[in-house]
């Protein structure tokens, strides 16, 4: 059994300079084929045409809406049409707020939650049944510093409480997929140089951050896909319930 048979999913892919897409392509250098699920098409579409003529694999992009089913239902079903098994699911997709949480609405919690939690059970529950009949699995789950320091860093209470909850998610899933060869860990990046951080990381906000980061600098997107593409490896099937903090030690616990 090898990754170069297997498909590896990545959602919220399409942005040119986000973690999606830099996981897209590591994983495609790594010998896995990979299905781009974003919320825009084009940009799928964009960044699957750009995996496959980089890494001689096969992808391919798909519109999704990861907070609806059949959405999800029908990317999926496109996708198992096109591309080998999958093998590895990494749930990137998601959105932040600073919205302080005195200020937040019930509307924009839920908006929240509904990408970075109720998005990654869609996918989730539609995927991990196949790799636990095929008896291998990778899922990896993108959360965040501020779900484990409580906010402080960009998003406010609704982002630090949905990704605390893909913590747990990640661990109670790990135990029940254990058995059936699929790992389930979660990473959590600190401060990374992407669009979503972009203006917050200029001039003095940026020298006050990057003051109490004990590498001196802030993170790049490939300091994040190279330890996903790492706990999707076969070689890593003992790693599991595990969250990875990639923050250049900016919070030790």
């Amino acid at each position: 059994m090898s990754v170069t048979d297997k498909t590896a999913v990545v959602t919220g892919a399409g942005s040119t300079r986000g973690i999606g897409r830099a996981t897209a392509h590591t994983l495609a250098a790594a010998g896995w084929h990979v299905a781009v699920l974003d919320l825009d098409e084009a940009s799928a579409k964009d960044a699957a045409h750009e995996v496959a003529e980089r890494s001689g694999v096969q992808a391919l992009g798909v519109g999704c809406d990861v907070t609806h089913e059949a959405s999800v239902e029908d990317a999926l079903a496109v996708l198992e049409d096109s591309l080998p098994p999958v093998g590895a699911l990494v749930n990137n997709a998601g959105i932040t707020s600073p919205t302080p949480f005195l200020e937040v609405s019930g509307e924009e919690w839920d908006r929240i939650f509904a990408v970075n939690v109720r998005g990654a059970f869609n996918v989730t529950r539609r995927l991990a049944p196949g790799m636990a009949e095929r008896g291998f699995g990778r899922i990896v789950f993108l959360s965040s510093v501020s779900a484990e320091r409580g906010g402080g860093v960009f998003g406010g209470v609704a982002y630090s409480a949905a990704k605390a909850g893909q913590l747990g998610f990640t661990r109670a899933l790990a135990r029940e997929l254990g058995p059936h060869g699929v790992t389930v860990n979660a990473v959590a990046p600190g401060l990374i140089d992407t669009d979503i951080t972009g203006g917050a990381l200029e001039g003095e906000r940026k020298a006050q951050l990057l003051a109490g980061i004990p590498v001196g600098r802030n993170g790049n997107v490939h300091d994040v896909a190279d330890l996903i593409t790492y706990l999707c490896r076969e070689e890593s099937g003992y790693i599991t319930g595990a969250t990875y903090d990639v923050n250049g030690g900016a919070h030790i616990h």
